[in-house]
């Protein structure tokens, strides 16, 4: 099975480029009600995953006590405590579940390492449940 099937496009989900500031990336994820997003260069290409616990961690460590001076610190700025791997449109079913098994979602790149969209964890576990009740009914 081609992994693209499960593939949410990069227009249809949330993401931020490398160049936002901390308050932008918190806006984007607070409107999208996300805990979670991609982080994307100008140029299309996978940097890593920002969460919520990230942001936090990161407020709290440079002392902020205002949104409004979140606005001159780059996300860059903001350590990051793991990025979710990725995986490749090639990619076997294999490696992508490996991946969701570990991530709320699977970034997917092209051949180049642009970012191209997500597979989430729950799309895969829905789909594979559906395919066991049909069996299911299949075989009674």
């Amino acid at each position: 099975m081609n992994i693209l099937f499960f593939l949410k496009p990069k227009g249809q989900i949330a993401y931020v480029y490398d160049y936002h500031t901390l308050r932008q990336a918190l806006e984007i994820m607070e409107y999208h009600k996300f805990s979670c997003v991609p982080i994307i260069q100008k140029d299309g290409k996978y940097v890593g995953t920002i969460t919520e616990g990230d942001l936090l961690w990161g407020i709290k460590k440079l002392g902020l006590e205002s949104l409004k001076n979140a606005e001159n610190i780059s996300i860059l700025k903001i350590e990051r405590r793991v990025d979710y791997q990725c995986v490749k449109a090639s990619s076997r079913m294999e490696d992508l579940i490996e991946k969701a098994m570990e991530q709320n979602y699977v970034p997917v790149v092209d051949d180049e390492g642009s970012f191209i969209g997500i597979i989430t964890r729950r799309d895969i576990i829905g789909y594979f449940y559906d395919k066991s009740k049909e069996e299911s009914v299949e075989n009674t």
